[in-house]
């Protein structure tokens, strides 16, 4: 307890201890026997006002010289060591700084700028809606201060980059009407400008009449004319559509094509030599269980195997059947014996011109290189009883299919001048067309049974 300071008044003092007097007045403490205690105990005084804390006297002073809150004179120091507020006067504006004006709105919307030397400065500013002005937060300026230390500042990203709020509320409107208007210029500047950035929001309730009285619709921006035409430019022509069906026809003809051609020309003789093979098999398993004698020429039907082609040059091994049926014989890998009106003698017989015939392409090709056969060749003729053995000796390279002279017994053009046991092979030339034949020629040379076994020809 501090002691009383000498500064009080005597009559106060006095005034204190009579008031001590009265027990049920007396706010000491009683004694131990339940009455008044000692009067040496009681030392009655004043508690003493306690001063503001330290910023509070700096704010009261600075109210006093008016640059801090609250009116001049509101608190005035007293007796040392005590502070006892004072009657307020009448509060008076702050005098402004010389760099700042406080601005006062005019009847016709603008502003008039007033500053402190006396002297007004008038400028006609656009009127502002007061709505759109951010309001200073709620309590004085140290709340203000306060709330702001609070707040946590961004970190990161969201630091260096300002958020769009902001950034909307920092720039003014560039265009006059409200946020209709806005978004319908930016749609139509993204239109023009052929690249969309953002989606356009839907239209709100208040927008919805602005946006059915242009006729426009608010996900695209356009009008239903503007629609029409560009669904109508999007939409292919017909000149277009036909262009892509033919080139689409040409590309499965193409298609088709180039699997006919590996038909002809791959899977043909891959069937042909299987069929071509399985039928020399078949003749000379029936040549082995019956020796009987050579039958004679006519008695074969057409299509009928009957003899068996080897040219060792060639490395060619086929059946020989009557007839030259391209279906039944040619395209089957055998090689034909030309009968019926063209009518050739068969190898058994003592003259004539053993005249046959094959593919030089598809369908197993046995005669595909017969234009390599020079003078001197061999062609062996094996029947169920004996290896007939020609000998090669001229070649006519091409002449037209209408020239039968080559088939007669003695061949014209072949340099034969008299009758005797002759061998013709004829194919179609050039190679992969029909149009002209290859003929080659040959004579017997020798006869051998097939009991004593292969010809020399063979063997070699």
């Amino acid at each position: 307890m501090t002691a009383l300071r000498p500064e009080r008044d005597a009559a106060d003092f006095a005034a204190a201890i009579e008031q001590l007097a009265d027990p049920l007045s007396d706010p000491l403490p009683q004694g131990a026997a339940g009455g008044p205690a000692p009067a040496a105990e009681f030392r009655p005084r004043e508690a003493p006002v306690p001063p503001p804390p330290a910023y509070e006297q700096q704010q009261y002073a600075q109210a006093a010289h008016g640059t801090g809150y609250g009116a001049p004179g509101l608190y005035q120091p007293q007796a040392p060591g005590t502070w006892q507020p004072a009657p307020a006067p009448a509060p008076a504006p702050p005098p402004a700084p010389e760099s700042w004006g406080r601005a006062e709105p005019l009847p016709d919307g603008g502003r008039v700028v007033r500053r402190s030397g006396g002297q007004a400065e008038t400028a006609v500013l656009p009127a502002v809606d007061p709505g759109s002005e951010p309001q200073p937060a709620p309590g004085g300026r140290a709340a203000r201060r306060r709330a702001a230390a609070a707040t946590p500042e961004p970190t990161g990203a969201a630091a260096a980059a300002p958020t769009a709020a902001a950034t909307t509320a920092a720039e003014p409107d560039a265009l006059p009407g409200g946020r209709a208007a806005r978004r319908k210029a930016a749609q139509e500047a993204t239109r023009r400008g052929g690249r969309r950035t953002a989606r356009p929001e839907p239209p709100d309730a208040a927008e919805a009449p602005e946006t059915a009285a242009t006729g426009r619709t608010a996900a695209t921006g356009r009008t239903r004319l503007e629609a029409r035409r560009a669904a109508r430019a999007a939409r292919e022509s017909p000149a277009v559509i036909v262009s892509r069906i033919v080139g689409e026809l040409f590309i499965t003809f193409g298609v088709l094509m180039l699997l006919f051609v590996t038909y002809q020309l791959w899977y043909t003789n891959i069937l042909a030599h299987q069929q071509a093979g399985g039928a020399a098999k078949s003749l000379e398993k029936q040549w082995d269980g019956n020796t009987g004698a050579s039958r004679d020429p006519g008695t074969f039907s057409p299509g009928q195997g009957f003899a068996i082609m080897y040219i060792p040059k060639l490395d060619v091994k086929a059946p020989i059947a009557e007839g030259t049926s391209k279906t039944k014989v040619l395209d089957k890998g055998m090689i034909g014996h030309y009968s019926g009106t063209q009518e050739t003698a068969m190898p058994w017989d003592k003259q004539g011109n053993f005249a046959l015939a094959a593919h030089r392409n598809t369908h197993g090709e046995p005669f595909r290189y017969i234009n390599k056969l020079v003078k001197g060749d061999k062609v062996v003729v094996e029947t169920a009883s004996e290896y007939y053995t020609y000998e090669i000796t001229s070649t006519l390279p091409s002449t037209p299919p209408s020239n039968t002279s080559v088939l007669r017994p003695i061949p014209v053009g072949s340099g034969f001048t008299k009758a005797g046991r002759y061998i013709t092979l004829t194919t179609c030339t050039p190679e992969f067309t029909s149009t002209n034949r290859l003929i080659v020629w040959g004579k017997m040379v020798d006869e051998r049974p097939r009991s004593k076994g292969k010809p020399d020809a063979l063997l070699g």
